[in-house]
């Protein structure tokens, strides 16, 4: 069963399964999740609880154990099971699909995991956990997501604010959840339950996003100028080797590129982009660009980039920054 963190409290209030596995990059979606499942067991009686961090050198057999020694005690427990790397190992992978083949309704048992990739995800001790288990997913909340988001988290303390607002600060908060958590909580110790205006939300909150240059590179390709400069302002801020932020760029310019010849020699979108190994959570970013743009965008953004980089090699004079900014707005929606 896969559920999404928000749904996690009306399914723990209608009973609970023998396992849980919370697994994303999202820190405080994760604590949130775990916390709440923990929670959950503590009042339905499991009063004990075995913590175990699979880390380098971990001994596979205390997993074993703690299922074992139920039959030696009459207390329901909590087996809660970290794996910070996320990579079990061959003996791990092994042992988890033994573990949950042979789970107690006595033993209520907790898996958290980082960020899995593709391949991980389809491993057999992860199949093994997703057949026995409840799996949620706590990833970082994309972008233009994070306003109903942030909606949502304010609702909970009965305020609310409207969509530019909201917006505002969704910029303020990007790429860091932990932080939005805290400037939501601000909101609501700062201010009585009800509408927020745009002016108490500007003065109460601090500009707290963390940039990359992945977010960059998502924002040229959606076409969305304003908050390429933001992020590019952000990273400028950070101090952010430009070096890195052309070669990001780049590789966005390049698979496009790729992308419109191949289509133009007769072969589908789609099919380009699986030969080509676009990421899927990428695909509709990539797909909405390649059909607003132009072969001749592309030559165009390409031989920028080549200026860029020997402005930044110091074989040409020219402002980057300024430079970077113009190979984003190429990109603007059309």
């Amino acid at each position: 069963m896969q559920l999404t963190g928000e749904a996690l409290p009306r399914h723990l209030a209608s009973g609970l399964k023998p396992l849980y596995v919370v697994y994303g990059d999202a820190l405080l979606l994760v604590i949130e999740a775990a916390d709440s499942i923990r929670a959950a067991a503590r009042n339905a009686g499991f009063s004990e609880r075995d913590t175990l961090i699979a880390e380098q050198y971990f001994k596979w057999d205390e997993l074993r154990n703690c299922a074992q020694s139920l039959s030696l005690f009459a207390t329901r427990r909590v087996v809660d099971l970290r794996i910070p790397g996320g990579k079990p190992g061959l003996e791990g992978g092994q042992a988890l699909q033994d573990y949950v083949s042979h789970m107690s309704d006595d033993v209520l048992t907790l898996i958290t995991l980082p960020k899995l990739d593709w391949a991980a995800q389809k491993t057999q001790w992860f199949s093994a956990l997703a057949r026995h288990g409840v799996m949620i997913c706590a990833d970082d909340i994309p972008r233009n997501q994070l306003s109903d988001w942030l909606a949502g988290r304010l609702m909970r303390q009965a305020q609310s604010t409207d969509k530019l607002t909201l917006e505002f600060l969704a910029d303020r908060c990007e790429g860091n959840l932990l932080a939005a958590f805290q400037e939501i909580q601000k909101l609501g110790l700062l201010f009585p339950t009800g509408v927020l205006s745009f002016e108490q939300v500007k003065e109460a909150v601090m500009d707290v996003a963390r940039y990359d240059i992945f977010k960059l590179s998502e924002a040229m390709l959606a076409g969305d100028t304003a908050r390429y400069a933001h992020i590019l302002d952000g990273l400028r801020a950070e101090g952010t080797a430009t070096v890195l932020i052309l070669w990001a760029i780049s590789e966005e310019v390049r698979t496009l590129g790729k992308l419109l010849y191949a289509t133009q020699r007769g072969e589908s979108l789609r099919d380009a982009m699986r030969d080509m190994r676009v990421r899927k959570d990428k695909q509709s970013l990539v797909e909405n660009a390649a059909r607003r743009l132009k072969l001749p965008h592309i030559e165009r953004a390409i031989g920028h980039a080549a200026k860029l980089d020997k402005i930044i090699k110091g074989l040409r004079h020219g402002d980057v920054w300024d430079e970077l900014l113009q190979l984003g707005m190429r990109f603007a929606k059309l």
